[in-house]
């Protein structure tokens, strides 16, 4: 801590540095939705280019666990305008309601189920490793 630094400075600091470094990837990756011709989100380039750099060791967890905390604590409220924009335009979407309800429930199902497969066969994976390496003599 520098000189005459508060506590809640170095707090304030720390979490200054960890946007900068999110916003960064988010940069990178706008810039790549620019250059390349696909119709991919940047957001999906950015997620993609935040998990390499933190499996290369490029970006260390630490360097960006407490902001992505702080926005993970927030997305909640990142769902507010779309619920207010759909009910500010019920009456044209009152028509496929029960269409739109179904659709969701039945893909919600899929994704949770489709979730629990790949989960049960990670989980099978990791005991079969975990076990190969017990039983490897030392």
């Amino acid at each position: 801590m520098c000189p005459g630094q508060t506590a809640d400075q170095k707090t304030i600091m720390a979490y200054i540095k960890q946007f900068g470094i999110i916003l960064g990837v988010t940069f990178v990756a706008e810039i790549i939705r620019f250059l390349v011709p696909l119709p991919i989100p940047a957001g999906v380039y950015g997620l993609v280019l935040m998990l390499v750099a933190l499996k290369t060791g490029l970006i260390k967890l630490e360097w960006v666990k407490d902001a992505g905390l702080f926005l993970v604590g927030l997305l909640q409220l990142m769902f507010i305008p779309a619920a207010v924009g759909l009910i500010d335009s019920y009456a044209g979407f009152s028509d496929i309601l029960p269409q739109s309800i179904l659709a969701v429930l039945v893909s919600t199902t899929l994704v949770i189920a489709a979730t629990g497969v790949v989960v049960q066969r990670a989980l099978k994976r990791t005991l079969k490793r975990s076990d190969k390496v017990k039983n490897e003599p030392s």
